[in-house]
């Protein structure tokens, strides 16, 4: 009877023991000021030093984590720490973090963050405030952008020695709904961003390269996600007046009150107009309004639900691009114009329902289903007098869209043996359907003088992914994900002088891709982590280009690779450098400038980013980003071989000074070096240095500030292009022609909380 005694005390003890050993600790980390859930918040298991990153839902678990934890420590951008005992913890799982001033000091190296570029891109948007559209962009170190007609357009898109164009090689995305317009009349992956009002966007997330499972077509250069907040802090109302008769309008309001936010819910409206005559001597008159609402709510213990609708309406009229020559010659001035008729109008309308559900402990299911309806109308005149020597070269592109879209994806965390393994499938599904898509000849922007294009087109793409993720231990993460995408095209050809086609009728192709990613992490201390990404991504082209040599090579393979470090040498300052590779394949590329499709041959890049955030006292930050990019074709002889416009050496960076007594500001510059302009580098597009200047004076209840672009009125070219041109009368000629960046432009502005 002892022994039988003895030997169930032994088994008890043991399956104790190993209950311990096996036991769950999990909760939810919350904002305290808007109870929304903190997204990337760094759970510490105290003292075995095990880590976490929480998700969407601020959920945390540890299985197995010993007997000797004794507490957690939450540690998040833009928040104070927070440490918890694990007997609290049992009772309460539920984490509130405290918003405060940003420090590096809070920030923590670990395997378990799948994105490189998350401390810096969290700790950016919370310093440097944003104040338009572009800046929201500008973000993303070593992303240029430069603007040619007017701030109704679509930026083009400079990224890992690549013109992007308008988004041709990036994909961007605002709360799930994709911001790039396939199959454009102005271009493919035209990417107008300008919807998104700047100051509801809570976080940017974005990776360079294609190395993301869920990311689709365009992620070839990289993916930005634009996150909006779920819920705002307080209401504001903004009022902006400067130069060349710019002002600027915005409301941001909640709609309801605490109790709806002690129960989860929360409902916002934000808008804003703009207008300026711009520093132009043709004035722009340009004007935009905006509008957007959002409502996130708990709808029950396990579902989340979010609502957000927006409305866009801008036009505006352009100063364009002029020649060199010209100006050179006295015939027009830096900012003046050459055709006074150019410039459009546009408008996008958004719906998006996303829907979150945790299932069991630990799964997440996502579901989302957006709307858009999106119009366009451009006028534009690049060449003059080049091929209508007597009427000019005057353009029209314009489409009306409807863009249908779902995305779902299914999260499981689990584990094999002491290995946690994270598994999520998805499915993306994507609808466009433009009518009357139309390249026309025009005078005076509405006389119709000869159409080029005009048809119907319809594009379904429909992608599916897995990805699988195993963190071995506190050191080494290894992701593995593969995706696998299906186009349909169509296109209703009416126009029976169209060339590139037989006649009027319907013309139909498709195709696939299969794009598979390896991503490893190590973190060799505490303060380092060095990671290597390997992928393959890819971008379509133009329905007309498709189907005109039915599919083939319509879908260029891009091959990318990653070797880099995150680290801290000292707690105050933060650097991420990694060396890449980058092989994009041949491709059809539909020119929607002039109907034509053209042949791009292979092109590879190797290049180096390196960025560094500093921090010696709570009140002042630096940043900097330098990004080179050596990039040639492969399909031409040297000396030929040079990629037009792709930037080889930029930086930006900037110093930043936040004081507790109400006084902050920033001083920041943009460098982008000279590159070809051309492939034999005959002609150069010329670099620029800027800096811009802000100063603010914030109290709880009001801030009054000032914003100055180029700070010491330089003469720059913001977007250059090699182009053969015809002033009238006079003979052609071929040369750089430019668009000219914002002279000393100062902006103020007073805003009231409530």
């Amino acid at each position: 009877m002892k022994f039988k005694i003895s030997v169930l005390s032994i088994l008890l003890l043991s399956s104790n023991g190993l209950y311990a050993q096996q036991k769950t600790i999990s909760g939810t980390v919350v904002d305290s000021v808007t109870r929304v859930p903190v997204n990337g918040a760094t759970v510490i298991l105290n003292p075995v030093n095990k880590m976490e990153i929480t998700g969407e839902t601020g959920r945390f678990f540890y299985r197995g984590a010993g007997p000797g934890v004794r507490s957690v420590t939450v540690t998040a951008v833009g928040y104070g720490k927070a440490t918890v005992l694990i007997t609290d913890l049992q009772h309460n799982p539920v984490i509130f973090m405290s918003p405060r001033q940003t420090q590096l000091t809070d920030v923590v190296i670990t395997a378990n963050n799948p994105n490189p570029y998350k401390i810096i891109s969290e700790t950016d948007i919370k310093l440097r405030a944003v104040s338009n559209s572009q800046e929201v962009l500008r973000m993303v170190p070593g992303l240029f952008i430069g603007q040619h007609q007017g701030g109704g357009k679509a930026e083009q898109i400079f990224l890992r020695g690549f013109d992007n164009d308008h988004g041709t090689d990036i994909a961007l995305y605002a709360d799930g709904i994709p911001v790039n317009m396939v199959s454009h009349a102005h271009g493919q992956g035209y990417a107008d961003s300008h919807f998104i009002i700047p100051e509801t966007i809570e976080s940017t997330a974005y990776k360079k390269g294609s190395y993301d499972a869920e990311k689709g077509d365009l992620d070839v250069t990289g993916a930005v996600d634009f996150h909006t907040a779920d819920a705002i802090s307080q209401n504001t109302v903004k009022v902006e007046g400067g130069q060349f008769n710019t002002y600027r309008v915005l409301a941001m309001v909640n709609l309801l009150g605490e109790k709806a936010k002690a129960n989860n819910q929360s409902w916002y409206i934000a808008s804003e107009y703009r207008y300026s005559d711009s520093y132009f001597d043709n004035p722009q008159h340009f004007k935009r309004f905006n509008f957007f609402t959002k409502y996130h709510g708990k709808i029950s213990d396990n579902n989340r639900l979010t609502l957000t609708a927006s409305a866009l309406y801008s036009n505006w009229f352009a100063s364009g691009q002029i020649p060199e020559s010209a100006v050179d010659e006295g015939k027009v001035g830096f900012y003046g114009a050459l055709d006074p008729n150019e410039g459009g109008v546009t408008s996008r309308t958004n719906f998006n329902a996303q829907l979150l559900t945790t299932l069991g402990e630990h799964d997440v299911l996502k579901n989302q289903l957006y709307y858009s309806r999106y119009k366009f109308d451009l006028h534009t005149n690049f060449t003059f007098f080049l091929v209508d020597t007597v009427n000019g070269d005057e353009i029209r592109q314009k489409e009306a869209r409807n863009v249908y879209g779902y995305n779902g994806s299914y999260l499981h965390d689990g584990y094999m043996g002491e290995t946690k393994l994270t598994t999520e499938v998805g499915l993306n599904a994507r609808l466009d359907a433009t009518n009357n898509s139309e390249l026309s000849h025009t005078v005076n922007r509405y006389t119709l003088l000869n159409p080029i294009k005009l048809g119907d087109i319809t594009e379904f793409s429909a992608g599916a992914f897995i990805n699988e993720t195993f963190k071995f231990n506190s050191k080494l993460t290894l992701n593995a994900g593969l995706r696998f995408d299906q186009f349909y095209y169509k296109y209703n050809n009416k126009l029976a002088g169209d060339t590139t086609f037989k006649g009027i009728g319907v013309y139909r192709a498709n195709n696939n891709i299969i794009s598979p990613k390896l991503n490893f992490y190590y973190q060799a201390t505490d303060k380092t982590q060095f990671y290597l990404f390997l992928g393959k991504g890819f971008n379509s082209n133009d329905v007309r280009a498709v189907v005109a040599v039915n599919g083939v090579q319509s879908l260029a393979a891009a091959y990318n690779a990653d070797l880099g470090t995150v680290f801290k040498p000292v707690q105050s300052l933060l650097i991420n450098t990694a060396i890449w590779y980058g092989f994009l394949s041949k491709e059809f590329v539909y020119g929607g400038d002039g109907g034509t499709i053209d042949f791009s041959g292979r092109t590879q890049r190797i290049g180096l980013d390196l960025s560094a955030r500093y921090q010696p006292v709570k009140s002042l930050f630096f940043d900097a980003d330098l990004n080179y990019a050596h990039g040639r074709s492969l399909n031409e002889p040297a000396g030929q071989n040079y990629i037009p416009l792709a930037p080889v050496w930029s930086s930006t960076g900037g110093i930043t000074y936040l004081s507790k007594r109400g006084f902050n500001g920033s001083l920041r510059y943009r460098y982008l070096g000279d590159r070809a302009a051309n492939e034999d580098y005959s002609l150069t597009a010329v670099g620029y240095f800027v800096n811009d200047l802000v100063l603010n004076y914030t109290k709880p209840k009001y801030e009054i500030g000032l914003t100055i672009n180029n700070l010491f009125n330089v003469k720059w070219k913001e977007t250059q292009f090699e182009t053969e041109t015809r002033l009238k009368s006079e003979l052609p000629a071929d040369g750089v022609a430019f668009t000219p960046g914002t002279k000393f432009a100062a902006v103020a502005h007073l805003s009231y909380f409530f």
